[in-house]
């Protein structure tokens, strides 16, 4: 018998590790320190830098962001405010001349190529930021990972149907409301202030929504698909919402890494 690949057995553990973070994660959600991330950045990363030029234990440090390691480990990587932002739901994020945290996360993307070992397409790559109700930490952090196959091939064969406003996707397995962004970045866009203005409700309501960021390549060149909607209360991410209600963001994405194609043996 041919003994498998290394990068095969490395992407079966890897996918195994997944599944299992995420049987604690739905469980473990709300019983977490919810404050560890803020600390982490403001009380190490930060005073590591001022004192000795290195952002550790976080990757990198800028005067608004700060990039650390995901600690389930596998390419994921986490964009936290570094000032005391609680989440989706903080005014702060919607306003007009603050940070643009998405388009941050999108450009520190590079690396997750050190973990998987090479250069990920750009279509691999995705972003999430979850809800109030179904997050461990309060302070603002994006999820930086791959995107799931199953995933991305549903927005591909949708996205003819995608335009530059919000519409529904007519989909059980993805209820969201979806938009397409164009361009190679996403510095023109404020995603929050987007969401807040999806539906009626969603401006008062925005601790409950969650964002996914896909990037695409459509026929008239490279864009993002944004997917919104209410998340249900409880961290409920392996179970199939409610009627009306969107799986957390952070659980359509995948720190395995399967979509990348040259993972292949």
């Amino acid at each position: 018998m041919h003994a498998f690949p290394r990068r095969r057995v490395r992407m079966a553990l890897l996918a195994a590790l997944a599944a299992l973070v995420g049987v604690v994660w739905a469980l473990t959600v709300h019983g977490a320190d919810r404050d560890a991330l803020r600390r982490i950045v403001q009380d190490q990363c930060l005073p590591h830098w001022s004192t000795q030029q290195d952002p550790g234990p976080c990757a990198r440090l800028w005067p608004d962001f700060a990039l650390l390691a995901d600690r389930k480990g596998g390419a994921h990587f986490l964009l936290i405010a570094t000032a005391t932002i609680s989440g989706i739901e903080d005014p702060a994020v919607l306003a007009a001349d603050g940070p643009n945290y998405f388009d941050a996360a999108w450009q520190a993307r590079d690396r997750l190529a050190n973990v998987v070992g090479h250069p990920l397409a750009r279509e691999s790559i995705g972003l999430a930021i979850n809800s109030a109700r179904a997050r461990g930490q309060d302070q603002l952090h994006i999820h930086i990972e791959c995107v799931q196959p199953k995933l991305h091939r549903y927005l591909s064969t949708a996205a003819a149907t995608i335009g530059e406003h919000w519409v529904p996707l007519f989909s059980p397995e993805y209820p969201f409301l979806a938009m397409r962004l164009p361009g190679e970045s996403l510095s023109h866009s404020n995603l929050f202030a987007l969401v807040a203005d999806s539906a009626p409700e969603a401006r008062q309501q925005m601790g409950a929504y969650t964002i996914v960021v896909v990037p695409m390549r459509f026929a008239d060149g490279p864009g993002f698909i944004v997917l919104t909607g209410r998340t249900p209360s409880g961290g409920a991410a392996l179970l199939p919402p409610a009627p009306g209600l969107v799986p957390p963001g952070e659980t359509l994405l995948d720190s395995t890494c399967a979509i990348d194609s040259s993972a292949a043996p």
